[in-house]
């Protein structure tokens, strides 16, 4: 899952936070449309979903190759 629509807050706007009970520093990334917005947040999601889909049959193939007998 990505985090697109979320900013990353620097450490002393982190810090700040912390004492934002009014929720003042909220911010998020904006987009032109709704839907714009929905599309790249599912590519992004699918694109992470085939980083993790990839290592998993790297990790395999290394786990496979190591339980060969020589």
């Amino acid at each position: 899952m990505s985090d697109y629509l979320f900013a990353r807050p620097s450490f002393v706007s982190g810090a700040a936070r912390s004492l934002d009970l009014a929720g003042v520093f909220d911010e998020y990334n904006y987009s032109s449309s709704g839907e714009g917005a929905d599309a790249l947040a599912m590519y992004l999601d699918m694109q992470a979903v085939g980083c993790d889909l990839a290592e998993a049959v790297a990790q395999q193939a290394v786990e496979d190759e190591q339980r060969r007998p020589a």
